[in-house]
């Protein structure tokens, strides 16, 4: 993984490409790209802005979109929790004045106790002019949350009796649920779900990435998902061989394995009208301990042949560093962060047609 030396020395060659934000002051807009930002891509922007300037706290969905439009972003995707009119309104009169988009972050309802959290939020988001909200249904990675099949198809049924509860609530505010594959459910198991509720106001929020990590094909991936689209996260990912399986890093577009040009094609094919938000986050690759036993619990009917086809990618495409954080201080991984974020808004504007 790379170290603190090669983060910097890599920021410094950066510099005259990609000029960094200045904690201290405004910055000139950059040329727009319709490339929307998920809010997680600025985590330890947010923690510099709330230490420094707390009147920049980016997890305010407001001060967000500024920092968002000033980055040259084509919108926002963030939770957006239960505002009154006058905020909302003043989000939504900003997000047009400057042409972007938003959309909402949500947790789906827990139980019939909770429709009234759910509601306020959906209500919040059809006020502010976010048109789709994103969900997950059930908690960590697959991998790593379950100790067998058995609690999985519990929390399965839980994701599934949570969306059941959601639809009518989302039908009667007209906004729409993207529900991200999340390191949770392969995609025969998410499409037979998105099929049985058979809902206009419940789709998938595409994330491009995600589901290698089950062993699945990420071109066939977005292909599969592609016809349910109502959003997307755009990534890119390194990899790198380890004794258990493959680390598995958020790289910016254009720097991993990811035929990032044909999943943009075959999803605007699909769904003209689908909105791309960038979700690359900025900290150390995670670990998919596909060798080991206990990753296999939860997945026993997963073809050898996928395991294959996913370490030969890893080995194909294996890069000798992947960038790690941990040891960075909180101002350089801001940094790192920033030129992440800086670099895949370029690459989608220049090479994606976004």
């Amino acid at each position: 993984m790379m170290h603190r030396r090669h983060v910097l020395k890599s920021l410094a060659a950066g510099a005259t490409a990609v000029s960094t934000f200045a904690l201290r002051g405004a910055e000139k807009e950059l040329p727009a790209t319709r490339l929307g930002i998920v809010v997680y891509c600025l985590g330890h922007r947010t923690q510099a802005f709330r230490e420094q300037q707390p009147s920049r706290d980016l997890s305010d969905p407001l001060a967000l979109l500024e920092h968002c439009h000033q980055l040259g972003a084509g919108g926002v995707q963030v939770p957006l929790g239960v505002r009154d009119e006058a905020y909302a309104r003043s989000l939504r009169d900003k997000a047009e004045q400057y042409g972007m988009f938003i959309e909402g972050i949500v947790s789906p309802p827990s139980g019939p106790a909770d429709l009234d959290r759910f509601d306020a939020h959906l209500a919040t988001a059809q006020r502010a002019g976010a048109g789709v909200v994103r969900t997950v249904i059930m908690p960590g990675r697959r991998y790593e949350f379950f100790d067998s099949a058995a609690k999985f198809r519990e929390y399965a049924d839980r994701g599934r009796r949570a969306l059941e509860l959601a639809e009518p609530v989302a039908a009667r505010h007209r906004v729409r649920l993207a529900v991200e594959n999340h390191k949770d459910q392969r995609v025969p198991e998410r499409i037979e779900l998105l099929r049985r509720l058979s809902s206009p106001w419940i789709g998938a929020c595409v994330d491009v990435g995600n589901s290698f990590a089950l062993l699945e094909d990420p071109l066939a991936v977005v292909e599969a998902y592609a016809p349910w689209a109502v959003s997307v996260h755009l990534k890119d990912q390194a990899v790198q061989e380890y004794q258990d399986g493959f680390l598995f890093g958020d790289a910016p577009l254009g720097k991993g394995f990811l035929d990032l040009k044909r999943m943009v094609q075959i999803l605007r094919q699909a769904k003209p009208e689908v909105r791309f938000s960038l979700e690359v986050i900025t900290r150390d690759p995670l670990q998919v301990p596909c060798l080991t036993e206990r990753y296999w619990t939860t997945l026993p009917d997963v073809p050898g042949s996928d395991l294959a086809r996913t370490l030969r990618i890893v080995r194909v495409h294996a890069q000798a560093r992947l960038p790690a954080v941990s040891g960075l201080s909180p101002a350089d991984r801001a940094e790192v962060e920033e030129q992440n974020v800086r670099q895949s808004l370029a690459y989608a504007r220049t090479e994606l047609g976004l």
